[in-house]
């Protein structure tokens, strides 16, 4: 009875090391996040704030915690109206397009600012903005294992490389 008893204890061990042990890598589902990567819907601003050379506009982004901004990666892209490319290509931010720079800030954990120095207002038609935010805990971004990609890598990729790599919905 003891040695049943011993079996039965081990095989619920075992099994629950198994199932706690597996988890996805990548971006799953239609929120847009798993315990690895967070990625936004893409955003077309309502209205700019500021003034000439200085527009903005801000999105809450719960998934920005401190943790993440500090700790991890945060990726930002743009589609542009009137862009060079007919808006065949998602530019990394910053990015140097339709005649002004573009970027993005972090002025608050839980928010990002999309920025411009345009000197005209800038269209809220047309323009599309999207994060990406990788927890610096995953294993994509530990050095020295398999598959690892530093900060540099991964702003070199390409927007399609980088969803590709993180499962991530285009």
């Amino acid at each position: 009875m003891k040695t049943r008893f011993t079996s039965i204890c081990l095989l619920v061990a075992i099994s629950a090391l198994i199932f706690t042990g597996c988890q996805k890598d990548g971006a799953q589902g239609p929120a847009g996040k798993d315990a690895t990567v967070y990625y936004s819907e893409w955003f077309t601003p309502a209205s700019w704030s500021g003034n000439s050379g200085d527009w903005y506009f801000a999105v809450s982004a719960p998934d920005l915690t401190q943790d993440i901004v500090e700790s991890g990666v945060v990726l930002a892209y743009a589609w542009l109206a009137g862009d060079l490319y007919g808006g065949t290509t998602m530019r990394p931010l910053p990015a140097y397009a339709v005649g002004a720079n573009w970027s993005f800030l972090i002025h608050d954990y839980g928010s990002i600012e999309f920025t411009t120095d345009m000197v005209a207002l800038p269209a809220t038609t047309g323009n599309k903005f999207r994060f990406i935010a990788i927890p610096g805990t995953i294993p994509a971004l530990k050095s020295g294992m398999p598959g690892s990609r530093s900060l540099q890598e991964l702003r070199s990729m390409s927007y399609k490389e980088v969803c590709k790599l993180y499962n991530i919905p285009e």
